[in-house]
């Protein structure tokens, strides 16, 4: 029988070359795996296909860039140096605030822009890539071709009108798309600065604007009125908008 010395020293000595041996298999299972594992591909790092295409400015159109001005971000209460870009055209001017890593290649003589970003590996920036190039690429058609939204009324009785009502509108002139929608009362909605309101049809109103934003918000905005049910296919639907219909609930 060993001595209480002896036993110890022999289990430790037990102990480190378990250890050393677990170490050796661990470092060539990690070779073996290295070498194993091969590339999905060998090109460069993966760039934005929309964020990469340029914008084609058409004539009548002026693009300004303006230089960065520290601003504080309403969410993160950080000050962020952004920098103001400003579209003029024969319909009016739109502005769009750009963040820092994204940079702007103008090229006045081609008449056209590009869009890049600092770095391509930060998920951030690559996701603000195309968003960015997307909301410049609407305000630039927007100035000069404008944007429209229909919006189609179905159901029995339910009608639109553009009317005046001199006691509730907010600026000189503003025109209210009145809706009667099977309520007790017709719903009048003030028609925003800048967008201009048409009823072809009794059942269609026509909007148009220069910002598409504030243009779906106010189309949104009266479709909450009367939201497309899927049992008869009632309500407000916008531009394309369809439903899928479902049969009705037998008790």
């Amino acid at each position: 029988m060993l001595a209480p010395r002896q036993g110890q020293a022999l289990a430790r000595a037990l102990d480190c070359s378990t250890l050393a041996a677990a170490a050796v298999s661990a470092r060539t299972w990690t070779a073996a795996t290295r070498q194993c594992v091969r590339a999905f591909s060998a090109s460069a790092t993966q760039r934005s296909k929309l964020g990469r295409t340029p914008i084609s400015i058409p004539p009548g159109v002026e693009l300004h860039i303006g230089e960065p001005i520290v601003k504080k971000d309403p969410t993160t209460y950080l000050k962020i140096p952004r920098r103001t870009v400003a579209v003029q055209g024969p319909l009016g001017s739109l502005k769009l605030s750009v963040p820092p890593f994204v940079h702007l290649d103008h090229d006045p003589e081609a008449r056209r822009v590009t869009l890049s970003i600092e770095d391509r590996e930060a998920k951030e920036q690559k996701q603000m890539w195309g968003t960015m190039r997307a909301l410049l690429n609407r305000h630039i058609m927007g100035v000069s071709e404008g944007h429209t939204a229909v919006l189609r009324l179905v159901g029995i009785g339910y009608r639109a009108t553009v009317e005046e009502r001199p006691e509730k509108e907010t600026y000189p002139g503003q025109p209210f798309v009145i809706l009667k929608l099977g309520f007790n009362h017709a719903v009048e909605c003030g028609v925003p600065k800048g967008i201009s309101a048409s009823t072809p049809q009794p059942t269609r109103v026509l909007l148009e604007g220069i910002d598409r934003e504030e243009l779906m918000t106010f189309a949104a905005s009266m479709r909450k009125w009367r939201r497309p049910e899927p049992y008869k296919g009632k309500g407000i639907f916008v531009n394309d908008e369809t439903i899928k219909l479902k049969q009705k609930k037998i008790k």
